[in-house]
């Protein structure tokens, strides 16, 4: 598949997906959101990949939301084909095996947030805003707008869903909605800080523990807990807790 609006680049075990040709925001239309999904889907399957980092080009914005020029024309069928394909992006990233680490510079706005909040973690620079401005085109937020009451309480979601207002990162941070601020200049050093640290862990155990962290969003806690345990015995079948364990050992023999 020919990529116009996206370039993937590789590092080791890093996979860096870059949304490109969009437009000063990073604006998604069809086509970008095809590529991107493919994207994210061919990652998948490779099980070299440890980490990934989804980006926008540029520091103007991360995804600036769904491109109003093909949905001004839509009607209700094609406007339910739109959205689930931008639906399909965000569960090919949550489907996506190993840790997705979402680079948030600029503005983060609708589907952005929507494509942001499918991500593992959301690390943003002191200047980026987050809003769902959908409210103020005549369109609700859906698909996985969902998220948001379990992401960041009701009273939150209720705000930015409602008002189409634009948070400020601080106040993300606060809400819960990003994981840490950083400043402009720091923001790549510490994104580089957490793909090291996530690749020296065992490949299995964070596979798996992705896999598990999706299953609880949905699960009631018993049923999470007893899934869990399972989960826990399988672990030993892959040898990374008994090389990890030895090493940790190793090392506070050394040090005592």
């Amino acid at each position: 598949m020919a990529s116009q609006f996206v370039r993937v680049s590789r590092d080791g075990g890093l996979a860096v997906v870059e949304l490109i040709n969009s437009k000063r925001l990073n604006i998604v239309g069809r086509a970008a959101i095809d590529e991107l999904t493919h994207a994210f889907r061919t990652i998948g399957d490779d099980n070299d990949v440890r980490v990934v980092v989804l980006r926008g080009a540029g520091d103007t914005a991360f995804i600036g939301g769904a491109d109003i020029n093909e949905m001004v024309t839509l009607q209700p069928s094609t406007a339910e084909v739109f959205i689930r394909r931008l639906a399909g992006l965000c569960e090919a990233i949550r489907a996506c095996p190993v840790p997705v680490i979402a680079r948030l510079a600029g503005w983060c706005l609708g589907g952005g947030l929507e494509v942001a909040i499918s991500c593992d973690l959301r690390i943003a620079e002191a200047g980026a805003k987050f809003g769902m401005p959908e409210v103020a085109v005549g369109i609700p937020s859906v698909i996985h707008s969902a998220m948001l009451p379990a992401l960041i309480g009701a009273s939150h979601s209720a705000w930015l869903l409602l008002t189409g207002e634009t948070i400020d990162a601080p106040t993300a941070a606060g809400w819960g909605l990003v994981h840490e601020v950083l400043a402009a200049e720091d923001l790549d050093h510490r994104i580089a800080q957490l793909v090291t640290k996530l690749s020296g862990f065992g490949t299995a155990a964070v596979r798996q523990q992705k896999r598990l962290l999706n299953k609880w969003f949905d699960m009631p806690v018993h049923a999470a807990i007893e899934d869990s345990v399972e989960q826990f015995g399988l672990s030993f079948l892959t040898g990374e807790p008994q090389q990890h364990m030895r090493a940790f050992l190793a090392r506070k023999r050394h040090m005592s």
